[in-house]
């Protein structure tokens, strides 16, 4: 069972800045307001196994997952990996530019790692709540990183 979302917005900055902002894990705590902490896990500047542990709060709780790089290509985009309770998750930014300005793109995908039949009950009653959830969260992350990319 495989779940996606995909969003843009149009950022008002170039796409070196948006890149700068996207690509700055140390400070995502404070660029983006659904992130309570961001610990780096490795040394060097962004890019292809680029590791951290992030902390969120969603749907009422604090969660850390360790996230990675699994593909930088500056400016035009990165994907981001996860593995977490079963499951696989990817999150690809692309930046395109446009009237001056950049189309961030992201998409964000989940897959059931093995899904048991219990695991295929869950999803089937609280995934569109997750999915929702995570809907508004990329939403927010999406403006955060608008806001910022707009002010430097």
């Amino acid at each position: 069972m495989d779940h996606s979302i995909s969003l843009s917005q149009h950022i008002h900055a170039s796409p070196e800045k948006v890149w700068s902002v996207i690509t700055d894990i140390p400070g995502s705590a404070t660029t983006l307001t659904g992130v309570e902490s961001v610990q780096l896990l490795t040394d060097g500047p962004y890019g292809e196994g680029t590791r951290w542990k992030e902390t969120r709060k969603m749907m009422g709780r604090s969660e850390t997952v360790e996230m990675w790089v699994a593909q930088a290509e500056q400016p035009r985009g990165t994907t981001v990996k996860a593995v977490q309770g079963g499951a696989d998750y990817s999150t690809r930014f692309s930046l395109s530019p446009r009237d001056g300005g950049t189309d961030l793109s992201v998409t964000f995908g989940g897959e059931m790692l093995k899904p048991t039949a219990a695991t295929r009950i869950m999803m089937a009653i609280f995934g569109k709540m997750a999915m929702a959830a995570t809907r508004k969260a990329l939403r927010k992350d999406l403006a955060d990183i608008a806001a910022k990319a707009e002010s430097i």
